[in-house]
This record gives structure tokens, sequence and C-alpha cells, in this order.
């Protein structure tokens, strides 16, 4: 059976998520622990939170969390709450009056934390804000379940969601004239689109697709170098794929028909042994 990856908690929170995730109405998907893996996310992606559990390497998970500048010291901390969170919460399921868990506040603040560090550093498309706002455990959250939870758990219901409102608010990255950040054409090209579509795009568009060119390429948006990085992809990319053509018509041409003589040739001999 295999061990314990960071804590108790972040354990319990990924085993819970993988055993859950086809069934998303469900109430384990829907608890505490699982929420606060969907809501890391939101910010990162599956990949960067699965892969290192499957590899069973704490030191890349911290790594992916770390990437949009979030310290690794905050990291330690965070997963030291959320360990601490799980620990209420099991001594509290053998008591008839509850112990009040503090954290249920302090790992959402945590997780808050943690978008408003790639806000800042990097870029938030508008759906991931309002993809991760909507699971904060806030008056506003579409699940009743979690509603009901936050009335019972939080000592102030609207604590979360101020927190969410004042944080967005107040840290704004400063960027200068919203300008179309082009990929290279052949990248655009090889995912199936042509700069005349790609142009049609809206910047929000745009950053989505260039997610998506560097994914499929296997780049991490955050290299310092991942343009020559592309670069590099896109020749390794054209180089094993050989030409079908040789460049010159009339050359190409005689190619054809020497393929289809050969084709009818071989035809005849095998009908002539058959018959």
């Amino acid at each position: 059976m295999r061990g314990t990856f960071i804590n108790e908690a972040f354990t319990q929170a990924i085993n819970d998520y993988l055993a859950n995730h086809e069934s998303q109405s469900g109430i384990v998907y829907n608890s505490f622990l699982v929420v606060c893996l969907r809501l890391l996310k939101v910010i990162y992606s599956e990949a960067d939170i699965i892969n290192p559990f499957n590899a069973n390497n704490a030191d890349v998970l911290k790594t992916n969390l770390g990437k949009f500048g979030y310290p690794i010291e905050k990291i330690d901390v965070f997963f030291a709450n959320l360990d601490a969170y799980y620990a209420i919460e099991k001594e509290n399921k053998n008591l008839n009056i509850k112990k009040p868990n503090p954290y249920f506040i302090t790992v959402q603040k945590d997780l808050i934390d943690m978008l408003i560090t790639k806000k800042v550093n990097f870029h938030l498309l508008n759906e991931e804000i309002k993809e991760f706002y909507e699971l904060l455990y806030t008056p506003d959250c579409h699940d009743p379940l979690m509603v009901s939870y936050n009335y019972l758990t939080a000592p102030d219901v609207y604590e979360i969601k101020n927190y969410f409102i004042e944080q967005m608010a107040s840290h704004t990255k400063v960027e200068e004239e919203a300008t179309k950040n082009y990929l290279n054409n052949r990248s655009y090209e090889i995912m199936g689109y042509s700069m005349d579509q790609i142009k049609t795009l809206t910047e929000e568009e745009l950053e989505k697709m260039n997610h998506r060119v560097y994914d499929y390429f296997k780049i991490r948006e955050n290299a310092i170098n991942k343009e020559y990085l592309l670069e590099k992809a896109i020749e390794e990319f054209d180089h094993t794929r050989q030409p079908l053509t040789s460049g010159n018509g009339y050359v190409d041409i005689l190619l054809v028909m020497g393929v289809i003589v050969t084709i009818v040739m071989v035809g005849a001999i095998v009908t002539y042994l058959v018959f």
C-alpha cells in the first residue's frame, strides 16, 4: 500500500479526488479537502499536481506550486495548515460538541494568496477567476452542502468572500498597453490554424491558444527561454516529418507516375501467377 505523500491531509485529498472525479455531484468530491485540491487545479493544472503524486516526488510538487512566484516557505505553511485542519476534523468526529476549526478559513486564504500571486506575476483568465470563486466557501456558492458547511464552520460566513474581493482589488498587475502576443506562425499551422484565423481572435482567446501551443510542445510557460524552446521544438517537429514532395512539380509528377506504374506491374504479376 502506498504511504503518505506530503502529509496525511494532502494524501487524503488527492486520493479522494482521484477516486471521485467521475462523480462530481457526490459528497466526497465536494468535501473540503477535495475542494482545496480543485482550487489548486484552477490556479495551476491537474498535471502539476497529479504527476508529482504519481512519481512520489514532493519536491517537484512544491516547485510546480511555486512556478508563479509563491514562496516555498508559504507552500510549506499551506500544507501544515491543511494538515492541522484535517487533524481537528478527525477529532471532531468523536466529539458531541465540536471544536472550532480556524484552519477552515486559513487554508482558503492561503489558496487565495496563491491565486493573487499568479494574477500579479503571470496572467489570470476571467473564467479562471470565476471558477475559483465559485469553489470557495461563501454564501454565493452554488453547492448547498458547501454553503451549509460554511455557515456551520466559519465564525463569519462572509469572511472568505470579503477577503477574496479585497485581495483581487488591491493587487493589480501594471501592464503596458495591451498588444497581442503572437507566437511563431508555424506553431499555429501545426495546430491546424492559419494566421488569418489567429488574427481574428481576441486577446484572451489568443492567450488561450498560446497556452495550447506551449502545452502541445510540452514547454513550461514560465521558462525564461520559452520562445527559443518553441523554435527548436518546431524545427524538430518539421525535421521528423519527411516532406511528401520534392519541391519540384515536374519531378513530383514523374515520381507519382513511377509509383502508379509499379503498382500496375505488381498487380499484373500477381494476376498472372494466380490465374
